[in-house]
């Protein structure tokens, strides 16, 4: 696989988010070897987001191999990668509860497009991404705006139409506006690659086992062993 990169990414940006908690983070390594243990690949790249990884191998998957892609995740701003061959599932509260978005579902539910998903995040902001965008929009109004103007394009060439205070929001915000969409959108051509073939789930009981007794969860690991046996 060869994709392109621009270059492109927020990393700077965001890094100035708080750093996680000392006692988290040797429990990435942690996670990683029981991900190894499943044969379940850790796919990334140093200093880019998650989700612009994600968007990357779904442009990738769809656009070059003709595949059909769904993602599962939690995290809404993923549904700005919907296209007629990438579906989101977002999960919801409860066990076996999730939603799948399409160009047809996330117009029914939101009365939006994907692409308006990313001018909303740019009005409202992120504050768990750090970055704010328009201070004193929230996401009420950062829908109505989106919905009635179509873009922050739409919305700019109709100022003269909001009311005093949402304009003077924006006016006072506009360069903040302008880079959190940037910051919102997903970048589609990170540096990464996976083969399909070490993607097919294929579980080892005994190295399954094995885990799962070093980190003194046995029941978890008879349940999988009678799973997988």
């Amino acid at each position: 696989m060869n994709i392109p990169y621009t270059g492109v990414h927020n990393a700077a940006y965001k890094g100035n988010r708080a750093e996680a908690p000392d006692d988290l983070i040797p429990q990435f390594a942690l996670i990683r070897e029981v991900m190894d243990s499943l044969g379940i690949p850790n796919i990334g790249a140093q200093g880019f987001e998650a989700d612009d990884c994600i968007g990357t191998l779904a442009k990738y998957y769809t656009e070059e191999t003709d595949m059909n892609v769904m993602v599962l995740t939690g995290d809404h701003d993923m549904l700005q990668l919907i296209n007629d061959r990438t579906s989101i599932i977002i999960m919801k509260k409860g066990h076996g509860n999730y939603m799948v978005y399409n160009p047809e579902t996330l117009m029914a539910e939101k009365q939006l497009t994907p692409r308006q998903v990313i001018d909303m995040k740019g009005l409202m902001g992120d504050a768990s991404d750090n970055y704010p965008g328009v201070r004193g929009i929230g996401e009420k109004t950062a829908l109505k705006l989106v919905q009635e103007y179509g873009s922050i394009e739409g919305i700019l060439s109709n100022m003269d139409k909001l009311t005093p205070s949402v304009r003077n929001k924006i006016e006072n915000d506009l360069d903040m506006l302008h880079l959190s969409r940037k910051l919102a959108e997903i970048h589609c051509a990170v540096p990464v690659a996976c083969a399909l073939d070490i993607c097919e789930l294929r579980l080892d009981p005994d190295m399954v086992m094995d885990k799962f007794e070093q980190l003194e969860m046995k029941s978890l690991g008879s349940w999988m062993g009678v799973a997988i046996g």
